[in-house]
């Protein structure tokens, strides 16, 4: 009974994602913590959720037209034949999608296990968890976070029964190529496993790398489940539609647990997601070109504050930046240091890490910038960093010279 009490405790306790940001609040830092935008969302996606609203589209409602659509554009863009009618469920966000999948009774067992490659984002382990799975962590090889043949296959025993895929992956940036997801299918294959993607940074990918779907593979499609979002494409993040595309009995598991847990999505924005989904192809190629802007100006900033660059990130919205090799303290002090010192918030990159891996040094050198932030939030956090720079020196921040130690835990 303890040791479930002490395991509810922890799921139950804030991430320190949620802690720095509290912290950032309290001094007034500039969040480049949190995956969010901070600029508006599409004016034509807004208008369709307002019109929504005022047509009365506030109860409880299914949007068959979203199912159409995103089988539609799974078949134009990875070449899968979904059923619109029994291969999707709407959720509420990539996460209950997720969650739905791992808890749907086809899938996860007490005891089985889950691969995931660390580092992660914590949502996973949570849900595993809490289906009385077991995660098991594959890491992935910095400096550029290839996978590992080697130690990949050797992960899976009898009890696995599912790999986690996400690509554009939070929060190292890194698309997965299609060697390595060829590596990872034929394992599922051989292994009769179940893959489970969030792939909700599909649209958000630089330079001449592109997403592919895993269950886009040979024999894949009807072993995986695809969870996704509006969430960073549209800029919409708190609107919660996602959605989960898989075979037709998986699918029919997850939308009983959705049912179960939540009803329905939010009706308006279901009907918002109609005109979202249906954006012109200029829209897609304009997000990656704004976002790649932002990219290429937080790199210029974390180089020019001494970090090591050794990875340029080809997807989603985070640099996950190794410390300075002056740098003689711990992530979380740097990341506590630079929000009381310059007003800046980031995040800890251990907090991606996790228990079977806790052994490498490098856990405990890289931190997670978000750049989905405006113009003016961007230039903010590299105007208070140069001026922290130029006044105080960097080692203020890193320790590596003799000023007053400013870190504080935290969680204070």
């Amino acid at each position: 009974m303890e040791r479930r009490l002490s395991a509810a405790s922890r799921r139950s306790a804030p991430s320190r994602i949620q802690q720095l940001s509290h912290l950032a609040q309290r001094v007034g830092a500039v969040n480049l913590a949190e995956g969010f935008p901070d600029f508006p969302a599409p004016p034509h996606v807004k208008a369709a959720a307002a019109a929504a609203i005022a047509a009365d589209h506030n109860q409880y409602r299914h949007v068959q037209g979203i199912c159409d659509i995103l089988a539609e554009t799974a078949k134009r863009d990875h070449g899968l034949d979904a059923d619109p009618l029994t291969d999707f469920v709407i959720c509420c966000g990539q996460s209950e999608a997720f969650a739905a999948a791992i808890f749907a009774s086809t899938i996860i067992d007490p005891g089985d296990e889950v691969l995931l490659f660390d580092p992660a984002y914590e949502t996973y382990e949570t849900c595993i968890e809490l289906a009385r799975g077991v995660p098991v962590y594959v890491p992935l090889d910095p400096p550029s976070w290839t996978l590992n043949q080697d130690e990949f296959l050797k992960s899976f025993t009898s009890r696995t029964k599912a790999v986690v895929l996400n690509s554009p992956h939070n929060p190292t940036g890194k698309v997965f190529s299609k060697e390595e997801l060829l590596i990872i299918a034929q394992a599922c294959q051989k292994m009769d496993c179940f893959a489970i993607t969030d792939e909700v940074y599909e649209y958000i990918t630089y330079d001449e790398n592109k997403h592919i779907s895993l269950a886009s593979l040979p024999g894949m499609q009807e072993r995986t489940i695809i969870t996704s979002s509006l969430s960073k494409t549209y800029s919409v993040t708190g609107w919660r539609i996602g959605w989960a595309c898989a075979p037709a009995s998986i699918a029919s598991a997850i939308r009983n647990i959705h049912v179960k847990l939540t009803d329905s999505a939010p009706a308006p924005f279901q009907e918002a997601a109609l005109i979202a989904l249906t954006s012109t192809p200029d829209f897609y190629s304009s997000l990656k070109k704004d976002y790649e802007v932002r990219r290429d100006f937080i790199l210029l900033l974390l180089k020019d504050f001494g970090f090591h660059i050794s990875f340029k990130p080809q997807g989603s919205v985070f640099v996950f930046a190794e410390l300075p090799s002056s740098c003689q303290i711990s992530d979380i002090d740097f990341v506590t240091n630079l929000i009381n010192g310059a007003g800046v918030a980031a995040v800890p990159g251990r907090g991606f890490f996790h228990r079977n891996c806790d052994g490498e040094s490098y856990h405990h050198r890289y931190v997670r910038f978000a750049f989905c932030k405006s113009d003016d939030t961007l230039m903010a956090a590299a105007l208070r960093m140069r001026k922290l720079a130029d006044t105080k020196g960097k080692t203020c921040l890193t320790g590596s010279g003799k000023q007053e130690d400013q870190t504080v835990s935290a969680s204070h």
